[in-house]
């Protein structure tokens, strides 16, 4: 909504770039507090969220130019340097990158993955706040009682009442961060928080875009990118929840046999 909060000199403090800091600090917290009480590593717990942020970065900005290669062509310099990222390139290669850190520092990847998908969810909700603060993610126009009219000088179109999907997917990200501490915490699904926040930060993803209103980021058919890409970003979940729990059935039947 308003980005610019304040400035010193040539410096000013933007709300999202605020948001998205707070959210990465509170990630590192819980993450060493969860890594602490269930016996894991916490130095590979950081470095691994210092990996999963390099490299996902990397893979959001690559994928945002896979998505506009022809403005890419035309003016390179111009689409690098913008502002643009793709959440899922980040998700994936943030995946990626862990995956090979874990194998080259001998330490399972799933142990990991499941402590540290939670805060994902939990810094992507800090995140989705400062996109609100940016107006950037903006919803489609409205004339509900919902509707969030942002600013001249916003990302958002001005003085249009828009649905307030960053908000409405800070409130999701949120949400799937306790159903996923609770799992970690628990006992029946502390190994599948990794294959839950698949499924279910894809679902809610495939919903939210109905109500994007930024439609340059793309369509495969009738589909967003981001949906087409929660198809099969929900399946593997799926397909990881279901391989799981059928190893846990088999493995407790040789016990009571």
């Amino acid at each position: 909504m308003w980005n610019n909060w304040f400035s010193i000199g040539p410096f000013t403090v933007h709300g999202y770039g605020v948001m998205i800091a707070i959210g990465i600090l509170v990630a590192f917290w819980v993450a060493d507090k969860q890594a602490k009480k269930h016996g894991l590593s916490v130095d590979i717990a950081d470095s691994l969220v210092f990996v999963c942020l390099i490299v996902g970065y990397l893979f959001s900005k690559l994928t945002y130019v896979i998505i506009n290669f022809q403005e890419f062509l035309s003016d390179p310099w111009g689409v690098l340097g913008s502002g643009g990222w793709v959440v899922y390139g980040g998700i994936l290669g943030g995946i990626l990158g862990a995956f090979v850190y874990c194998h080259i520092k001998k330490v399972k990847f799933m142990d990991y993955f499941n402590l540290l998908i939670p805060e994902v969810a939990l810094a992507q909700s800090f995140g989705r706040v400062g996109c609100f603060f940016a107006g950037c993610c903006y919803g489609v126009e409205t004339h509900g009682a919902w509707g969030v009219v942002f600013p001249e000088g916003s990302l958002a179109p001005a003085l249009t009442p828009l649905v307030p999907t960053q908000l409405i997917s800070s409130l999701g990200d949120f949400l799937i961060f306790v159903i996923l501490y609770k799992a970690y915490n628990g006992k029946k699904y502390h190994d599948d928080t990794a294959a839950l926040y698949l499924m279910l930060y894809s679902a809610g993803r495939f919903g939210i875009e109905f109500f994007r209103g930024d439609i340059e980021r793309g369509f495969i058919g009738i589909l967003s990118t981001s949906q087409f890409i929660a198809i099969f970003v929900f399946a593997a979940g799926l397909i990881m929840f279901i391989l799981h729990h059928r190893r846990k059935t088999a493995e407790d039947a040789t016990v009571v046999k």
